[in-house]
């Protein structure tokens, strides 16, 4: 349904890599952005998409975020691809821009659904799940970087049934990567936070890409007791977590209770399917060469908090975040060195 109005909120890695291949496609687009360059290279020279999804230059409709209140039109499908910190104040900027028929789609790394639910109504959010990878470190310029061969998004309901606007959202997303729905919405997001808690921090804590830090034996060992951690949260507050980069959630419980066999093993599935991931840096180490704020607090900090609600201790997790704040203070630099002072988690 090409004559399908479609804002994307936030253009960076995410949003480019969303609003380029839609433009291409021909949905009317509109790319909005608060990076002043990054918008003025999209309105003069286009948006540039390399990587291993070949090399495109698309011609965009780009505006800087302050031109908003002088355009006309409502869209059908409202993406946010902001941080997780700006969620509130990005939808309800989007609210009256919103048909009536139409619907938010949370294309983020945390679990922002009901922020932006409690702010305009939970009939009007669907979630997107994202295991695809990019980066953006020139205005105008995404870099794609996972295998386009893997699944890249998955869609949902928040209610777990299927939809009409639900089948049109997976169609829509078909465009960007291998798409599928899910009738296990908060089990496929609580697997993603799980990975982003996993990745994202270790990148920033050790200036390692995706692939490296699971091919590498002392920070995948960490990386499986963060994932069992998170994994116990998430089930104890009764979601059914998904499989985590293809390995059963069941397997990470396993092999941290383990120094032997069920250790060895999901360690071995990490280092094969790194490749699946590309060589890409993860956002939060992005964010920490930018000198901007990371989303550590909605990861790491999310499952501290989602397991004080229910008296879990996540002693691991609160160990990441202390550690990653501390390179974001720039108190510390990333380097392995740091792993040092996770020690007593090996």
């Amino acid at each position: 349904m090409q004559n399908r109005e479609i804002a994307i909120l936030g253009v960076g890695a995410i949003g480019g890599t969303i609003g380029g291949p839609l433009t291409q496609a021909g949905y009317d687009v509109t790319l909005i952005d608060q990076w002043p360059e990054n918008v003025q290279v999209m309105k003069t020279s286009g948006l540039t998409i390399s990587g291993t999804h070949g090399d495109h230059l698309v011609r965009v409709n780009a505006i800087h975020i302050h031109e908003l209140c002088t355009i006309q039109k409502t869209f059908d499908w409202v993406f946010i691809c902001v941080k997780s910190y700006d969620t509130a104040w990005a939808t309800t900027l989007m609210l009256p821009y919103l048909k009536s028929h139409g619907a938010f789609v949370s294309a983020q790394n945390s679990i922002n659904d009901n922020t932006i639910a409690e702010l305009a109504g939970f009939n009007k959010i669907l979630a997107c799940i994202l295991t695809l990878g990019g980066g953006m470190y020139e205005p105008g310029k995404v870099i794609r970087t996972n295998d386009p061969e893997s699944l890249a998004i998955t869609v949902g309901e928040l209610h777990g049934q299927s939809s009409p606007r639900l089948l049109e959202l997976e169609s829509l997303m078909s465009h960007i990567g291998l798409s599928k729905t899910t009738n296990n919405t908060w089990g496929e997001r609580w697997s993603k936070l799980v990975v982003n808690c996993m990745v994202n921090p270790m990148a920033g804590i050790t200036g390692l890409s995706s692939a490296e830090i699971r091919r590498n034996p002392a920070t995948r060992r960490i990386l499986i007791r963060i994932a069992a951690e998170a994994i116990k949260v998430g089930m104890n507050h009764g979601f059914e977590v998904a499989n985590i980069n293809g390995i059963p959630a069941a397997s990470y419980l396993e092999a941290a209770n383990s120094m032997g066999a069920a250790m060895e093993k999901v360690e071995t599935e990490m280092a094969l399917r790194s490749s699946e991931r590309g060589e890409g840096l993860p956002s939060m180490l992005q964010d920490l060469m930018k000198v901007r704020k990371t989303e550590i607090d909605y990861l790491n900090g999310y499952v501290v908090e989602k397991g004080a609600q229910i008296g879990m201790s996540t002693p691991l997790n609160h160990a990441i975040v202390d550690l990653l704040t501390s390179v974001e203070k720039g108190h510390l630099k990333p380097s392995m060195d740091n792993l040092s002072k996770l020690k007593e988690f090996n």
